[in-house]
């Protein structure tokens, strides 16, 4: 018999890395997820930003980021401004680092809506692959027969019309609630 269980968890996997990465993606609201893909050259190695300060929003146009050690702050302000997709110049006082967030242009959420976009391909090459390795594996058991032509070809049919469908579904979904969100002025 053929299990997809092991297939609908790399699958889960590729849509949670999906949400994780739209919530990346600014929406002219200041939000701590933002910096999340931000790392700093900290204590020899590159960190995250999360390991090395604490970030939030006490305004719905600014970020406040508050290192844990103080001697971090012009490396925190640089990688945020060396990060070009974000846009953002910070700025700080020597204790805490301060991002205003600029209100988006129309040209710039048209920029932020192709981006979802080239993310909503990654995401779909992620499950494409997971349904090739998937196949892959039916075609091992047919040719080790473990399986006859008949499952075979109902597995596939079942992977391309069920989870395939269900996930692109589901895909369509959370890029359109974000590309609501983005265009939302």
């Amino acid at each position: 018999m053929f299990d997809t269980k092991h297939y609908q968890e790399k699958m889960d996997h590729a849509l949670d890395h999906f949400s994780d990465e739209l919530k990346k993606v600014r929406t002219g609201r200041a939000h701590p997820d933002m910096l999340s893909g931000v790392s700093i050259e900290a204590y020899g190695q590159r960190t995250p930003l999360n390991q090395v300060a604490n970030v939030t929003a006490p305004e719905p146009q600014q970020l406040l980021i508050t290192p844990f050690d103080p001697s971090n702050i012009n490396a925190i302000t640089q990688a945020i401004r060396d990060e070009q997709s974000l846009g953002l110049n910070p700025s700080d006082d020597g204790r805490v680092v301060r991002v205003p967030i600029p209100a988006l242009t129309e040209e710039r959420r048209r920029e932020l809506v192709k981006q979802l976009g080239s993310k909503v391909e990654e995401c779909r090459i992620a499950l494409r692959q997971v349904r090739q390795d998937a196949f892959k594996d039916l075609k091992r058991k047919k040719d080790a027969k473990e399986l006859s032509e008949n499952d075979v070809t109902r597995h596939e049919k079942e992977f391309d019309h069920g989870l395939m469908q269900e996930y692109q579904a589901k895909i369509d979904e959370l890029f359109k609630a974000k590309e609501a969100e983005v265009m939302k002025v």
